[in-house]
C-alpha cells in the first residue's frame, strides 16, 4: 500500500511477475474498507501516507486483531518510526530505494512465519477437538493425572475417585486412544506444554 500510484504500480508489477497475487490500495481507509476477516498474505505498507499514516493503520489493524504480517517501506521514516513499527509487530522496515530481491526475501519470511503460526493453530484446534471428545469421567482422570503426576497408578486414582482400578485402566486406555497418545508420560507432557 502506497499513496504514490507509480510506486504501487511498479511494486505490483514486480511482485506479480514473480508469481504473487497482489492487491493495491492508495490509503489506509481504502484498505480497511476492503479488509476481509479471512484475508491472508503480507501487507507492504508505506509509512508516510497522508491522512492515516502507516503506523496509524498498523494500530487500527492491531485494535481489530487482524493478524497479518506488515513490512513497512519508507522514503523518509527514521529510527524512532521504525522502532515504533517493530514494537507494534511489524516484521521489517525497509528504506526506499530497495531492490526487489530484498523485498521478496522479507515477504517470504512473512509467509514462513504465517505458515508456522497456522500449523500451531491447526495442531491446537485438533488437540481441543480430541480433548472435547473425552467423557466427563475421562476428563476427571486426565485432570488428576496432570495435577499429581507422581501418583498416577490406577490404584491411587481409583482411591481418589471412588471407583475400581480396573475401571481406571479402561478409562486410561480410552483416553490415550482418543488423544492419539502412546503413554501417560506423553499425555502429561502435552497437557503441560506451553501454548
Amino acid at each position: 500500500m502506497d499513496d504514490d500510484a507509480d510506486i504501487r504500480s511498479a511494486l505490483s508489477f514486480s511482485l506479480s511477475m514473480r508469481g504473487y497475487q497482489v492487491e493495491t490500495f492508495a490509503s489506509g481507509p481504502e484498505f480497511l474498507a476492503a479488509l476481509r476477516p479471512a484475508m491472508r498474505g503480507c501487507l507492504v505498507l508505506d509509512y508516510g501516507m497522508p491522512g492515516m499514516n502507516g503506523l496509524e493503520l498498523q494500530q487500527q489493524l492491531n485494535d481489530l486483531k487482524v493478524d497479518i504480517p506488515v513490512i513497512f517501506i519508507t522514503g523518509h521514516g527514521g529510527v524512532p518510526e521504525s522502532v515504533r513499527a517493530i514494537k507494534a509487530g511489524a516484521l521489517d522496515f525497509l528504506q526506499k530505494p530497495f531492490g526487489p530481491a530484498e523485498l521478496i526475501e522479507r515477504i517470504e519470511a512473512a509467509f514462513a512465519i504465517t505458515r508456522a503460526r497456522l500449523t500451531v493453530e491447526e495442531r491446537s484446534r485438533r488437540d481441543r477437538m480430541r480433548f472435547d471428545s473425552l467423557t466427563q469421567r475421562e476428563r476427571e482422570i486426565v485432570a488428576r493425572i496432570v495435577a499429581r503426576p507422581s501418583a498416577i497408578s490406577s490404584k491411587e486414582i481409583a482411591a481418589d475417585l471412588g471407583i475400581s482400578p480396573r475401571t481406571i485402566d479402561h478409562h486410561r486406555a480410552r483416553i490415550l486412544e482418543k488423544l492419539n497418545m502412546r503413554s501417560v508420560a506423553e499425555l502429561i507432557s502435552e497437557i503441560k506444554r506451553p501454548e
